[in-house]
C-alpha cells in the first residue's frame, strides 16, 4: 500500500490515536502523519501509508488555511480551551475595526514564540512534558509566514479568523499574542484544518466512514500535482541512472531546488528528484 489518507479528524482525539485506528484497520504499521493536530482541532489530517511515509515531509511543508475562533478577555495556560484559565479581563470595549488593525503586524514573515505545550524538544525534552512538570523555560522564536488573515464571523468577544500561513505556525501561540497586543488577553477556543497544500476539508473521509469502508476504497496514490512538484517520465534508461544514485540532464531549465515527482511509463512512482545546477539529482528512490 502506498498513498495518503485525508482523514476529517474529530474533536476529542489526537493524531496518534487516529494513526492506531488507521494500522488497526489495514492492518499495516507502517503509517503516519504529516502535521500534527490537537485535540481541540478537526479538519485535514494527512495519513501517510506504506511507503508515502517517505513523503511526508513534502506534506508537511505545504501551506495550511485554518479556521480558528478566537475568545478574548480569556487566557489559558495552553492558549487554548483545554488549559486552565490563568489571567481574565473584560474585553467587551474591544471592536471589530481595532482587532482588523492589530492583525496586520502579524502579516508576512515574523517570528513567533511556540507554546509551552507543545511537543517541540527543548534540551531532548519536549515542552509539555517539562510544563506538566510545573517548569516554563525560554523559547527561541521561530520563523513563520502569515499569508492571510481574515475576520469571516464577529460576536463580541468572540471572533472567527480564517489563517492561511507556513507549515510550523501556530494558531494557539497567533490567538495569545493577538491577546497581548490588544490588551485583553485570548485563547484559541476552537480550531478546523481546512486545508494542507492540495488536500482540503471538503475532499476529507470522517473517521467512522474510513473505519466502515473497504480498506483501500480511500486511499489517493502520490502525484505530482498532488505533492506540488513538476512531473516527470522517465524511460528505462534514466531509471537505472537514478536507481544507482546518479544525476540525470535536466530537460527543460528550472530554478534550483526545484522538486520533481518522477514516474515510470506505468505511472509508478521512481523517485524525487531535485534541481541542481543544471542536472535533475536524485534525494529519494524508491524500490522498482
Amino acid at each position: 500500500m502506498f498513498g495518503f489518507l485525508n482523514i476529517d479528524k474529530p474533536i476529542g482525539m489526537t493524531s496518534h490515536d487516529v494513526v492506531a485506528q488507521a494500522r488497526r484497520k489495514l492492518g499495516l504499521k507502517k503509517i503516519g502523519h504529516a502535521g500534527t493536530l490537537d485535540p481541540l482541532a478537526s479538519g485535514v489530517l494527512i495519513l501517510c501509508v506504506g511507503a508515502a511515509t517517505r513523503l511526508s515531509e513534502y506534506v508537511m511543508d505545504s501551506t495550511k488555511r485554518y479556521r480558528a475562533r478566537v475568545r478574548l478577555g480569556v487566557v489559558t495556560e495552553t492558549y487554548d480551551a483545554e488549559g486552565a484559565v490563568i489571567a481574565e479581563h473584560d474585553a467587551s470595549h474591544i471592536t471589530r475595526e481595532e482587532v482588523e488593525a492589530a492583525l496586520i503586524p502579524f502579516l508576512g514573515k515574523i517570528e513567533q514564540v511556540p507554546p509551552m505545550y507543545s511537543a517541540i524538544k527543548q534540551g531532548g525534552v519536549k515542552l509539555y512534558d517539562l510544563a506538566r512538570a510545573g517548569e516554563t523555560v525560554e523559547r527561541q522564536p521561530r520563523p513563520v509566514r502569515i499569508d492571510a488573515l481574515t475576520i469571516s464571523a464577529w460576536q463580541p468577544s468572540e471572533f472567527t479568523l480564517d489563517v492561511t500561513c507556513s507549515a510550523g505556525t501556530y494558531i494557539r501561540s497567533l490567538a495569545f499574542d493577538l491577546g497581548a497586543a490588544l490588551g485583553v488577553g485570548a485563547h484559541l477556543a476552537g480550531l478546523i484544518r481546512l486545508a494542507s497544500g492540495r488536500f482540503t476539508v471538503e475532499e476529507a473521509v470522517t473517521l467512522p466512514d474510513f473505519l466502515a469502508a473497504d480498506p483501500q476504497s480511500h486511499l489517493i496514490p502520490p502525484t505530482a500535482d498532488l505533492l506540488g512538484m513538476v512531473s516527470l517520465i522517465l524511460d528505462s534508461s534514466l531509471q537505472a541512472e537514478i536507481r544507482y544514485g546518479r544525476a540525470i540532464q535536466l530537460v527543460s531549465e528550472y530554478a534550483g531546488d526545484t522538486l520533481a515527482f518522477a514516474v515510470d511509463a506505468s505511472g509508478q512512482p521512481v523517485a524525487i528528484l531535485r534541481a541542481e545546477n543544471g542536472l535533475w539529482r536524485p534525494e529519494k528512490v524508491f524500490s522498482g
